[in-house]
């Protein structure tokens, strides 16, 4: 997270991350959780992270909640860009990154999700259900501010 989107390491301090075969949960660290600790559990706290492919992708609530303290590996799109990208299209960018994942922003602190940066393009990796029309909805105003 630190080295790809310059989220802090000291951020993830009060958090404990869990692992399965595919995918990474994150936990606040609380008072009970030495005493629940010789409970068997089958899921706890937020998917962060999930095994696809090659890459490891950080999950679109996890995003949402932590791509605020993002200083890099962001982008904020403008509507246009948006509605491109959610009907399956890409959009080209000139970010000085290698391929992988990147924050998509419309607004300072309006995280949408992640795009997915391949050779100069980003494709989507936005939730396919509900939440496209939402975003569709929240963000009919906004417009392309800069590229980090």
């Amino acid at each position: 997270m630190e080295n790809r989107f310059g989220i802090p390491k000291t951020l993830f301090e009060d958090y404990l991350l869990f692992s399965t075969k595919r995918s990474w949960l994150l936990l606040k660290r609380g008072q009970h959780i030495e005493t629940a600790s010789h409970l068997k559990v089958s899921k706890v706290g937020l998917r962060t992270f999930q095994r696809v492919g090659s890459f490891v992708k950080p999950t679109t609530r996890f995003i949402q909640t932590f791509g605020r303290f993002a200083s890099k590996g962001k982008l904020q799109i403008n509507m246009e860009q948006l509605q491109i990208l959610l009907k399956g299209g890409e959009i080209p960018v000139d970010l000085k990154l290698d391929n992988g994942y990147v924050i998509l922003s419309t607004g300072k602190d309006t995280i949408l999700g992640l795009g997915l940066l391949i050779n100069g393009k980003i494709r989507s990796q936005l939730p396919k259900k509900e939440i496209r029309s939402a975003m569709l909805n929240m963000t009919s105003n906004k417009t392309i501010v800069s590229q980090n």
